[in-house]
C-alpha cells in the first residue's frame, strides 16, 4: 500500500497543504519560483506551512540565487525576508524580488515591467507583506529604500511618474498594492537595510 504523503505549497496558485501529488502539481505548474515540499505526516506539514519555506528548502539552490550568508554581519536577522528592485534606466524596465535572508533562496519575483526603481521597491515591500500574511508567517522584512518604507507607512505610492498608456499596467499594480495596505492590518516589522554598514542587501540583483 502506497504511503500517504502531505504536500505543502508555500508559493503556488493556491498555497496550502495537499494530500496528493496530483493536487500539489495543479498548484505549482506554470508558477515561477513555486515553493513546495512533501512531508510524511500532517503534523510535519502543518508546522512547515506555518514556518518560513527557507527553513525547509533552498539548500540546493543554483548559485545565481544563492548568497554566502556567512558574510552577513552578526546583527542581521537571518530568519527574515529581504526585498529589492532593479531598473534598467529610470524609468525603464523594472523588476523586484524577495529573498529569504538565511539561505539566499528567492521566494518571489516580479517583472520586468516598465516603471521606476522606487516604485519597484514599494511594490516589493507590499508583495512581501501579502506573501507573509497569506501564509501566516511572522518574519521581519528588510528594504534598503527609505522612500519605499515611508510610502508603505503612508499607504500611498508617491511617485512622480506620469500615468499614461505606457505606465498604465504598472499603475494597476500600484492601485492594488495601495488597496491592500488600506484593507489589511499587519504586525510585520519593516527594517531599513543599512547598505553602507552591512553591504548590499541579500535580494540585490548584483547589476551595479
Amino acid at each position: 500500500m502506497k504511503k500517504q504523503r502531505f504536500y505543502v505549497v508555500w508559493n503556488g496558485l493556491t498555497p496550502g497543504i495537499y494530500t496528493s501529488w496530483d493536487e500539489c502539481k495543479m498548484q505549482i505548474e506554470g508558477v515561477k519560483q513555486a515553493l513546495y515540499k512533501a512531508f510524511d505526516t500532517l503534523a510535519e506539514a502543518e508546522r512547515a506551512y506555518a514556518s518560513s519555506p527557507g527553513e525547509y528548502i533552498g539548500h540546493g539552490t543554483k548559485g545565481e540565487n544563492k548568497k554566502t550568508v556567512a558574510t552577513l554581519p552578526a546583527c542581521i536577522i537571518q530568519n527574515a525576508l529581504a526585498v529589492d528592485a532593479a531598473c534598467s534606466g529610470n524609468p525603464g524596465m523594472m523588476e523586484y524580488r524577495g529573498v529569504y535572508v538565511g539561505t539566499g533562496e528567492e521566494l518571489f519575483h516580479f517583472g520586468p515591467i516598465f516603471g521606476t526603481n522606487n516604485i519597484g521597491e514599494f511594490l516589493a515591500i507590499v508583495h512581501g507583506l501579502a506573501f507573509l500574511k497569506q501564509r501566516n508567517i511572522d518574519l521581519p522584512i528588510y528594504s534598503d529604500s527609505h522612500n519605499a518604507l515611508l510610502w508603505v507607512k503612508g499607504k500611498k505610492c508617491k511617485t512622480k511618474l506620469p500615468r499614461d498608456a505606457k505606465s498604465e499596467q504598472l499603475f494597476g499594480y500600484i492601485d492594488r498594492a495601495e488597496k491592500w495596505l488600506k484593507e489589511n492590518c499587519y504586525t510585520t516589522h519593516l527594517i531599513k537595510w543599512e547598505t553602507g554598514d552591512w553591504g548590499e542587501i541579500p535580494a540585490d540583483f548584483g547589476r551595479k
